[in-house]
């Protein structure tokens, strides 16, 4: 991050627009605007501020949902007047609960989008495992611990099994649905994140170990 407050040409207004892209995938997440305080706020702290057009305020990324974004390196435009901010994001961008706030075309591929719902999903979860709110089944199962968790994951994998044999394919998506949702509670309970889980499959997928 060697972009520095009184390197940015700000607009009239005080202001800079600011493009956040997630650091793995590239995806632009939100388009946001700062000043120079919430510049200089987020190259020292190594997380995301903005300024609110509409409430005339600093705004901390995540102070209230707790979907964070930790700044892994902004960069400057040849003018000197845009941004772009790389992260490692914490949860959804958007405040309707979208990875992104730029929405899909209409008409694209939902299986295209099956990474978007995993980390979603993921955050979520993680959410539920960090707040533990009252009547959550993800809090019940975090409640009761490890095995549990496992107990479910194996009850979920032999269900989808008989689903499979039984070759009813709405009963097979539904069961693997509820069997993927286990395995990823299973994931944030040990501490294993979907970008490991990513890059054991595309290391396998490269000639480290097939599955092909």
């Amino acid at each position: 991050m060697s972009v520095r407050s009184e390197d940015v040409s700000f607009d009239e207004r005080g202001l800079v627009p600011a493009v956040v892209q997630d650091a793995r995938t590239r995806e632009v997440l939100t388009l946001a605007y700062m000043n120079e305080e919430s510049l200089r706020r987020t190259l020292a702290e190594g997380q995301t501020w903005f300024w609110s057009r509409s409430r005339s305020e600093l705004w901390h990324k995540g102070a209230t949902s707790g979907n964070t974004q930790r700044v892994v390196e902004v960069r400057l435009d040849c003018d000197a007047d845009a941004l772009v901010v790389l992260v490692e994001p914490h949860g959804p961008a958007c405040h309707t609960g979208a990875v992104s706030c730029f929405r899909r075309e209409e008409g694209a591929s939902e299986a295209a989008a099956i990474g978007d719902v995993l980390e979603e999903l993921y955050a979520v979860i993680e959410e539920r495992r960090r707040e533990m709110p009252e009547g959550s089944y993800t809090t019940y199962l975090f409640e009761k611990g490890l095995n549990k968790i496992l107990k479910k994951v194996g009850e979920e994998a032999a269900e989808t099994i008989i689903a499979a044999k039984d070759e009813d394919a709405a009963a097979l998506t539904a069961e693997t649905a509820d069997l993927v949702y286990h395995l990823v509670v299973l994931l944030v309970e040990r501490g294993l994140t979907l970008e490991v889980l990513a890059g054991e499959l595309a290391r396998r997928r490269g000639g480290g170990k097939s599955n092909e």
